[in-house]
């Protein structure tokens, strides 16, 4: 094993101490046999002196292996402080023009978190981006386009010159980037191209009146204004539309579900009508191997089904539902089945249907009747089938069944209910029988609205339902009152007694509703001297004929959502949702996306190709990390520019002159170039030497301690707290901290991280919070229950409590599934405080605000451990949630920070003075906070 490097290093000409390149330039690559040139970084970082600090951090940056570049950058741009983003500007430009991929990778990941940092660097970040989206590897390709998604969406003009590029890279883009890219193109490509499917049917209609047309007509065809003669000429799709469609084709065998699913959502929404069946073999094969996927799947092939059903019927029976489904993959397979029932499978859905009613899932066999009732409303010749099977499931024993079939037959019956009024007589026996409130006001409404045609039955149902209507359900009630004033308009001599007394039982009602509708009825059916104009219509206003019901898939207009979307799958828009563009009316200039190779055959001299020649990037030894990959890269540009570039170099432009000329002054130019390449390699060494190297010179040395010192200091002064002891809690021990990050649900409470520990030998079951007693203002928000602890175990949670800026205890009762023990949470001051970061004039600025009244100053003695600055910063961040402040004064430390509840501004500073004394100053709004923070600092930094 020793030998190999040893070996490696000698086949490469290097020496044992060069450093070493693997051949993968994501992998790190570099190996170095001189370990202890960096032993001493640990010592210099831990110093307390800043130009150590300083010196080290320059080695870091600057260690020419790649990984630690990108780890530099990495790290920069997740500190979320915006007094560093000129620096983080400047190492992302650095990164996107380093000589590895990997790095500028990493840049490109950094871009979208420096613009959410700070949105008014978006036109330096644009700049980034677009040379980002030249560069020619795969590997920064997906990153790129994720920038650009972030960043700058709205900017196609950046894709034009790339897209070639980027559909010709995607075959070869690691997984997720090839999703990013995907959803990128097929956007773009809605807002570049001509719909395919346009003139489908207009084609169709001109196919067949071709053959048979007649004189007549033809002339009239003449005749026709130009713009309709337009639209009937053949569609000839574009070559960069089709581009893209073939490039994505292969991707549908890919082994990740999302790629397969970002590829058939391109096609449906790109692709002619001819050739988007073939994305359904792969969703279909997606659905059977991933199960995890499953939901999602199905959700696109029910959206896809309704305007695309013919791709989907060959896969019919995958869709049959299995008893080990879940009840939401049942009823998303119940709507693809009732979208591809047609004249010819309906009678082999049915007998499924028929099997799915006997299931114990009671929301799936709801499911099943009410597709059941969308296929009798969409197929005519079976529907006297359904409506017949339906009126059988009256009798079933199972009341949600009976229940759910009158609903679905109440619907069906208006299509054609004279034809049906034996089944009206029918469902009015079963009102002593059926209990479920929506049934019974389904077959009054029924009865109610068809009365003529059962003149008989209506009044005995009316005289029934008038003994119980106390009893009944508000729904039930008010379509009493709706039956009863229909009879009183058509068989007023048989019912007049029963509607009165059925109104006045429901003038006295509980309800306002149901009291209301009986006092408009009342005077709009009985007609007195103060009746209005609207009684002489009351016929017309409730015998009026009522639209048929249309029983419409809930997947009908969801296509204008992007497929796979969130937004989709939602049916309504969720933030952040790019609107999937309309077609352009006519194409847009397809030109933009030609890109210019150089032709170096067309310098005019050997001199103009020599100084173009330098222009292109030369790799030394001292920083070839990636140099096979990248210079791979860089010969080959677009395919054959390269090739014709390299041939016009040594060819030159083929006149005699040159050739002629060649001989006599070759002496000179081989002079001439070798002065060049050394020229050329000390320029090399030096960019390679500056390579991601950020210049802190030009920044302030303590605003750089500040920024490291806030985002170290709080993590190791988190505290925990014992909120119930085990031996009390019976083998449950809880301790609580405050983890010092926001609480994202509501952000005016404070974070509390509870961790509970099982130390019994058997489950704990439902750990929640009851009864909880706060003082006035106070809020909780309870941590969601956790349903088993098992033995040995443990579990952390996070809650949140708004303190209302008070140290006041949170008192509330925690409970298992057998035990409730009563426990409380107080919060130091300190925790009540979330970091304000300032500038250093803008805290004297507040600092100005907040005199008098609102200042505390007090004198202490420092204890003996706090010696230097950096004690004084972790005492003080320990002790309170506060940010440091720059200060220009090595004697000052300052602090800021605002109440979580209210937001009232907390300034502290600390003065140092000659023989360990030092000053607190503590301004605040609240003088109670402001005098508890001042106890407390001042018994942390007298330790």
């Amino acid at each position: 094993v020793s030998a190999a490097p040893s070996a490696f290093s000698d086949e490469k000409g290097g020496s044992a101490s060069e450093p070493e390149y693997g051949h993968d330039p994501a992998s790190g690559g570099i190996f170095s046999s001189d370990y202890k040139r960096h032993d001493d970084l640990k010592e210099m970082l831990d110093s307390n002196k800043d130009s150590l600090k300083l010196e080290a951090m320059k080695r870091i940056v600057a260690d020419p292996n790649q990984l630690i570049r990108a780890s530099a950058l990495r790290v920069l741009s997740s500190i979320r402080v915006t007094i560093i983003v000129p620096i983080m500007m400047l190492a992302i430009k650095e990164a996107a023009s380093d000589m590895s991929p990997y790095v500028r990778k990493t840049a490109a990941h950094a871009i979208p978190k420096l613009h959410s940092l700070d949105p008014e660097q978006k036109d330096q970040l644009i700049e980034v981006i677009e040379k980002l989206l030249a560069d020619k590897t795969t590997l920064v390709a997906g990153s790129v386009v994720m920038a650009f998604e972030e960043v700058c969406p709205d900017r196609i003009d950046l894709i034009h010159k790339n897209y070639r590029k980027l559909c010709n890279l995607l075959i070869d883009v690691e997984e997720w980037g090839q999703v990013v890219i995907i959803n990128m193109l097929t956007r773009y490509a809605r807002t570049q191209f001509l719909n395919p499917n346009i003139n489908e049917s207009l084609l169709e209609e001109n196919s067949e009146k071709a053959f048979y047309a007649s004189d007549d007509e033809e002339e009239e065809d003449k005749k026709a204004e130009p713009a309709t003669l337009a639209k009937r000429k053949p569609y000839v799709m574009d070559p960069d539309h089709r581009l893209l469609l073939r490039n994505t084709k292969p991707l549908l065998q890919s082994r990740n579900a999302a790629v397969v699913m970002a590829v058939a959502q391109l096609y449906f929404h790109l692709a002619p009508k001819a050739e988007v069946g073939i994305i359904a073999k792969a969703l279909v094969r997606l659905m059977r191997s991933h199960s995890e996927v499953q939901y999602v799947v199905l959700q696109n092939v029910a959206t896809m089904s309704i305007k695309r059903r013919g791709m989907f019927e060959p896969y019919l029976k995958s869709f049959y539902i299995r008893s080990t489904d879940p009840t939401q993959i049942k009823v998303l397979k119940l709507e693809v089945l009732t979208n591809l029932a047609n004249e010819t499978n309906i009678s082999t859905i049915l007998r499924e249907f028929q099997t799915y009613i006997k299931s114990m899932d009671k929301d799936f066999v709801a499911a099943s009747i009410q597709a059941i009732g969308r296929c009798a409303t969409n197929i005519g010749e079976v529907r006297d089938t359904c409506l017949n099977g339906l009126v059988q499931l009256l009798s079933n024993r199972d009341e949600l069944v009976v229940a759910e079939s009158v609903v679905v037959i109440k619907k069906l019956l208006q299509m054609q209910p004279e034809q049906h009024s034996d089944i009206i007589k029918h469902m009015a026996k079963l009102i002593d029988n059926i209990q479920v409130p929506m049934a019974r006001a389904s077959i009054l409404w029924l009865i109610g609205e068809y009365c003529e045609h059962v003149p008989k039955i209506a009044p005995d149902v009316l005289r029934k339902m008038a003994k119980s209507f106390t009893n009944e359900e508000d729904i039930v009630k008010l379509q009493i009152i709706n039956l009863a004033a229909k009879l009183y308009l058509t068989n007023s001599k048989q019912s007049k007694l029963l509607t009165q007394y059925v109104l006045n039982l429901a003038k006295y009602d509980q309800n306002y509703d149901i009291r209301d509708r009986a006092r408009f009825i009342r005077q709009l059916i009985v007609p007195t001297d103060k009746s209005g104009a609207l009684s002489k219509y009351a016929k017309k206003l409730f015998l009026a004929l009522k639209p048929a019901p249309v029983l419409e898939s809930p997947f009908k207009d969801r296509d204008h959502f992007q497929l796979g979307s969130l937004s989709h799958l939602l049916n309504a828009k969720a933030a952040g949702y790019q609107e999937l563009p309309n077609w352009p009316e006519s194409a847009p200039d397809p030109s933009v996306r030609n890109v210019e190779i150089p032709d170096w055959s067309k310098c005019s001299s050997r001199k103009d190709r020599k100084e173009k020649k330098v222009e292109k990037p030369f790799y030394s030894d001292s920083e070839g990390e990636s140099g096979p990959t990248e210079s791979a890269d860089s010969e080959s540009d677009s395919g054959s520019g390269s090739a014709s570039a390299s041939g016009s170099d040594e060819s030159g432009s083929g006149s005699e002159s040159e050739e002629s000329g060649e001989e006599t002054e070759s002496d000179e130019e081989e002079e001439d170039e070798e002065e060049e390449k050394k020229k050329r390699k000390k320029l090399d060494k030096t960019k390679a030497k500056k390579q991601c190297i950020i210049n802190f010179d030009q920044f302030d040395m303590n605003k750089i301690t500040s920024v490291f010192s806030q985002t170290l200091a709080p993590s190791g002064s988190i505290k925990m707290y014992e909120l119930l002891h085990r031996i009390k809690g019976e083998g449950l021990a809880v301790e609580y901290c405050f983890s010092r990050q926001p609480f994202s649900p509501e952000p005016n409470m404070v974070a509390v991280q509870i961790q509970f520990t099982n130390n019994t030998n058997s489950e704990t079951k439902n750990l929640h919070i009851e009864d909880p007693r706060l003082q006035s203002g106070m809020r909780i928000r309870e941590f969601a229950e956790i349903d088993v602890l098992a033995a040995g175990e443990s579990v952390t949670v996070v809650m949140g409590i708004d303190f209302c800026d008070s140290t006041q205890a949170a008192n509330f009762q925690l409970c298992t599934h057998t035990r409730k023990f009563f426990v409380s949470i107080q919060p130091p001051v300190g925790e009540l405080m979330t970091p304000a970061f300032l500038t250093e004039n803008d805290f004297k600025k507040e600092q100005g605000k907040l005199m008098g009244m609102n200042e505390i100053l007090e004198k202490l003695t420092l204890g003996e451990k706090c010696v230097n600055e950096h004690v004084i910063v972790e005492r003080v961040t320990a002790t309170a949630n506060l940010s440091r402040v720059p200060c220009g004064s090595d004697k000052e430390c300052r602090f800021a920070g605002k109440t979580v509840s209210s937001g009232c501004l907390v300034l502290v500073t600390v003065t140092t003075k000659e023989g360990g004394g030092a000053q607190l100053t503590v301004n605040c709004e609240k003088m109670l906070i402001g005098t508890m923070l001042v106890k407390d600092i001042l018994q942390a930094l007298s330790q």
